[in-house]
């Protein structure tokens, strides 16, 4: 019998920790210029939001993204859910519907078996129709390592859209889903142990929470991935003007989320992106280990949202702008 493949050790990072760190990825954006299209652009690179939208005409907005990264899991099929789950994400964080997707892989065709990427796309395949997504091709290229994920094309009522820069002052925050899937895959990635509430969470759509976010009339908001939930809250509360404060003792967590964290499970992702929000936050009586689990670089993670969302627990509320960005409290 052959040894099955694990998957986490063809990637030096897994999953959304294996972003360009948020302050280098600024840098790099700056200055690219203005939009160069004919269509109004009603969302663009200002703020970092999750998705770019266009205007098609005044009840209809086109919402387009990609997102695709390293094995977060051993299991390929899983892994292709997940990161189906995680682009899918980014239209449903900006109050839209996915219509249309792609696939993007990147394969180590002498390395790993094919067999192993077809089970991959079926994952992608599988959320997608979940998602009522139509997932039609793609692109594929030979690569060191193998990365996938999905280029995202979806609609949204400019009316109903959702964006960073729309928070107002006295509104509460509401997370949809626990923190935790970063040190747990990082345990996972360690050690092969297998955390089945984790892999349920990442892949699990936020399409409901979208839905319900949109139907209790909420404009402002972002989903929490590779930059976790401080580097998140960060940039919702740098476009709105505001400052967020986060109630520490309110945020959920996956069980045995912080017994990784005490073991020593903490990405190199997490770390740079405690490091980034630092200069702008006030910590208050968090420690080190409560600090790096709100800086955790979260893989399909749930919607930050500011507003009320039914089930979701309120994790913080948006104060007027003070003399930082995030409070702990």
């Amino acid at each position: 019998m052959t040894e099955p493949v694990r998957l986490t050790m063809y990637a030096r990072g897994g999953g959304c920790a294996c972003k360009i760190p948020p302050g280098e990825l600024e840098i790099m954006v700056a200055g690219l210029g203005p939009p160069t299209g004919t269509a109004e652009l009603l969302v663009g690179l200002d703020h970092g939001d999750d998705a770019a939208v266009v205007r098609l005409d005044e009840r209809t907005g086109l919402v387009s993204t990609a997102d695709f990264f390293t094995p977060v899991v051993d299991d390929a099929y899983d892994w292709g859910r997940i990161a189906a789950a995680n682009a899918l994400s980014d239209v449903y964080a900006m109050g839209g519907t996915p219509l249309v997707a792609l696939n993007l892989l990147c394969w180590p065709r002498d390395v790993l078996p094919l067999e192993l990427a077809r089970e991959v796309l079926r994952g992608g395949q599988d959320v997608a129709r979940e998602a009522g997504c139509h997932l039609a091709g793609g692109h594929s290229v030979d690569d060191d390592g193998p990365k996938y994920g999905l280029a995202v094309t979806g609609t949204v009522r400019p009316e109903e859209l959702i964006t960073l820069d729309a928070g107002r002052a006295g509104v509460p925050l509401s997370l949809t889903k626990p923190l935790g899937v970063g040190v747990l895959n990082t345990r996972h990635k360690a050690t092969g142990e297998s955390f089945p509430e984790a892999v349920a969470t990442m892949s699990a759509l936020n399409r409901d929470a979208a839905r319900a976010a949109v139907a209790a009339g909420i404009r402002c908001g972002t989903d929490v991935t590779g930059f976790g939930l401080l580097g998140h809250a960060s940039k919702l509360a740098r476009a709105s003007q505001l400052t967020v404060a986060i109630d520490t003792a309110r945020v959920p967590y996956l069980a045995g989320a912080r017994e990784a964290l005490r073991d020593g499970f903490v990405s190199g992702g997490s770390r740079r992106n405690l490091d980034w929000v630092t200069p702008w936050t006030d910590f208050g009586a968090a420690d080190e280990a409560e600090r790096l689990l709100l800086a955790d670089a979260q893989t399909s993670g749930g919607l930050l949202v500011a507003g009320e969302v039914p089930g979701a627990p309120v994790v913080g509320e948006l104060l007027p702008r003070g003399e930082h960005l995030v409070v702990l409290r």
